[in-house]
């Protein structure tokens, strides 16, 4: 895909009369990094996708290739599970060490991807990002989709990228919980036995009422189709839901936290 994207790219550009080293200014671009773009090296990002059509004429077609660009960007491990969520009418997740990614703000996801084993270089740190980043739309798209997060307050304890960045991560659950389809609720640490000890997993609802379960560790996903295991996961997060502390008391909780930082 981004060897495709690159090689129109170029065409456009050929087309309009420019050199690399002309257009690269208008697209906020050193000639270099264009020339990893249409190289298929690196993925475009949407910026530049906006700033080609406008100066190129494009007509729509970068444009229309930009989702799938960012889909390329992925861990090939998760791609079928993104697949089946573009498609959710509802999501359901727990999560009981890290904010879901959908939940992260750019500081905290930098420092996620930042210590990952093995080092990450900077453009495989930037990719990753921008994925999870745009990945988030979800939670606003239209038709609005139905979310629920549980999260464990081992999660909220965890001072990834300092105490600045995780005051502002509260911040941001706290804003993200006034959505209207979205639910955040915390599992207070200390509540003995609870559903999730497991670990964390993911239950979607597709527009066709289909259940699917999916899981992962260690960079490996699992997609979950097998009625009687999806059930069982189901089964679990609604226990979940009753041991966690409701909507209103999870977010005084996260504000009583991001007051101590």
């Amino acid at each position: 895909m981004w060897v495709g994207y690159g090689k129109l790219l170029a065409k456009f550009r050929k087309d309009a009369g420019y050199s690399q080293e002309r257009l690269a200014p208008l697209l906020g671009y050193s000639p270099e990094q264009l020339a990893s773009v249409e190289q298929g090296r690196r993925p475009a990002k949407a910026p530049l996708t906006e700033a080609a059509e406008r100066v190129l004429n494009a007509n729509g077609v970068l444009a229309t290739l930009q989702e799938d660009v960012d889909f390329a960007k992925l861990p090939a491990f998760f791609r079928d599970f993104v697949l089946l969520e573009m498609e959710a009418v509802s999501r359901f997740d727990f999560d009981p060490l890290l904010i879901p990614g959908l939940l992260q703000t750019e500081g905290y996801a930098r420092a996620l991807f930042e210590g990952h084993v093995p080092v990450l270089d900077e453009d495989a740190i930037d990719d990753s990002l921008d994925a999870r980043l745009n990945r988030q739309k979800l939670l606003t798209k239209r038709p609005m989709v139905d979310f629920s997060f549980v999260i464990g307050e081992a999660a909220l304890r965890q001072e990834l990228g300092g105490p600045e960045t995780m005051k502002e991560q509260c911040r941001h659950l706290l804003a993200m919980g006034e959505l209207r389809n979205v639910a955040i609720q915390i599992v207070p640490l200390g509540r003995g036995f609870h559903a999730g000890l497991n670990g964390g997993f993911v239950l979607v609802e597709t527009s066709e009422h289909r259940q699917y379960g999916y899981f992962e560790s260690q960079d490996i996903g699992h997609v979950v189709s097998e009625a009687k295991q999806v059930s069982t996961f189901a089964l679990r997060y609604g226990k979940l839901r009753s041991q966690a502390l409701n909507v209103e008391e999870s977010a005084a909780f996260i504000e009583q936290l991001a007051g101590e930082r």
